[in-house]
């Protein structure tokens, strides 16, 4: 399923920008969020009737983040800050739900992505399959569960 939505957001999606070719207004609800990231490419989307943008960017200690804005009535908001991490770092809690569900090697990448509501989503990825995450674990209130449907950001 997570696939099927990859695909249909590739479809969507209107290309990388390059930092200078973020729009003011995004690049404005970046920096009052993120204000230390220098933002280095981004990407304009569409999905669900919403209007997105995936900005990268790098912190001044080098390591990269990415912000996932959506657009409302109020303007641009952050829904979702994404960075990678090594599995070993991942919580405890997130391994133990992962593990009854999770078959093979240790994932070969995983993503946390922070969400506005304090709780922070791991996208664990399969070896040679770097495309769509294979497992996500919800990590909130210190209790983690393997997610059951595609989380919308």
């Amino acid at each position: 399923m997570r696939w099927l939505l990859a695909a249909a957001l590739a479809a969507l999606s209107l290309g990388p920008a390059q930092a200078a070719e973020v729009p003011p207004d995004v690049a404005a609800a970046v920096k009052a969020a993120m204000p230390q990231m220098k933002i280095t490419e981004a990407e304009r989307k569409a999905r669900d009737g919403r209007r997105y943008y995936d900005v990268e960017g790098v912190l001044p200690d080098g390591s990269e983040i990415e912000l996932d804005m959506l657009q409302t009535a109020a303007g641009w908001q952050v829904v979702e800050i994404q960075r990678d991490i090594a599995w070993a770092s991942a919580p405890a809690q997130v391994h133990a739900a992962a593990q009854p569900a999770w078959k093979g090697p240790a994932p070969a990448r995983v993503i946390e992505s922070k969400q506005t509501d304090g709780s922070i989503v791991y996208e664990l990825f399969a070896p040679g399959r770097p495309g769509t995450p294979a497992l996500e674990v919800m990590l909130k209130d210190g209790k983690a569960e393997v997610l059951k449907e595609v989380w919308p950001h």
